[in-house]
């Protein structure tokens, strides 16, 4: 099977988050609390309607880096 570079995810990329660095992360727009999309390897803002990338194990916690949803 030929995985395209966009569907396949390394390792780092799919690490999963702390959950206690989860309890502490705010949507950085709404400082509302963020939803962990394990799937995606996203934290979802509802009240923005954002996700937010995660890179290595990292949030990427800037609204120019989220993509945007409609939920």
């Amino acid at each position: 099977m030929n995985d395209s570079p966009a569907t396949t995810r390394s390792a780092a990329e799919t690490a999963v988050v702390d959950p206690r660095l989860l309890e502490i992360l705010v949507c950085p727009l709404t400082k509302t609390t963020l939803r962990y999309d394990r799937e995606r390897n996203e934290l979802v803002s509802l009240a923005a309607h954002l996700a937010y990338p995660i890179r290595d194990g990292i949030p990427i916690m800037l609204p120019e880096e989220a993509r945007r949803i409609e939920e």
